[in-house]
Formats: C-alpha cells, structure tokens, sequence
C-alpha cells in the first residue's frame, strides 16, 4: 500500500543508488514553543513563523534545515536520543552566549583530534552540542 506523491518532486540520484528524499529539517516536541523557537532563532539567527497554530518554525537564510516546535503537554524525560550539533568559532564565547539565552552547558566536554564538542541543554534541557572545529 503507497501513499501517492501528488508530484510533489523529482528522485535524485547519489552514484548507482537512487535517493527519494532529502533532510528538510527536525520537529521538536516542546512545552513553550515560542521560547524555543525564539531561543533557538537568537543561536542560529533565523526568524521564527507560526507554521501550525500553536506550532512555531526557525528558518536560517543559509540553506539550514528549519527547526519546527510542536506543542506537546508533557515534559522531556530522560536523554534525547537525537540531538543538534552546531558549529561554533569560539566554544567559551558560545557557552556564555547560550547562557544569556536560557540554556546552560551541562559540564559536559568531549575533546577529539578535529575540535572541541561542549554538551548544552535549551531551555527546556534539550541536549545539543556546540562544536569548535580546530583549524588544520
């Protein structure tokens, strides 16, 4: 059983494999989706829409896949098993930023041969990673 796709778009092909899709972007289950999306719009530097009544959108000019904030009634429980990673040029200067804005940095450190990986939490203690590439 299909659903039909309307033309809703061309298949792109990757080498002899064959796509049927790409990364638009990643649905977040919220509480306040205005306070994420306004949190999360300030780190990025989007805009924030009303997609959905109730539903809120953070668009990024650069070609970003958009964030979209969907109301749920319950609290986040237990660790996110997805989570964003978001390049920065100065980690410490990321972390006091994200601070100012309602997150926190969960003390949490990684360091790798290519950078630096700090764990944040938004508002809502969502955990993303802020990641400082080294320069080669």
């Amino acid at each position: 059983m299909g659903v039909p796709s309307r033309g809703l778009g061309k298949v792109a092909t990757l080498g002899a494999m064959q796509t049927f899709g790409r990364f638009a972007g990643v649905t977040i289950d919220c509480q306040d989706p205005q306070r994420l999306a306004d949190f999360w719009s300030a780190v990025l530097g989007g805009r924030v829409t009303e997609s959905l009544p109730g539903w809120r959108r953070v668009t990024v000019d650069d070609g970003t896949p958009v964030l979209t904030f969907q109301p749920v009634p319950e609290p986040k429980v237990g660790k996110t098993r997805l989570h964003l990673d978001v390049a920065v040029p100065d980690a410490g200067e990321a972390v006091g930023r994200i601070g100012a804005l309602g997150g926190r940095w969960t003390s949490e450190r990684h360091d790798y041969p290519e950078g630096t990986v700090l764990v944040m939490a938004d508002p809502e203690n969502n955990e993303f990673c802020i990641v400082q590439y080294y320069k080669t």
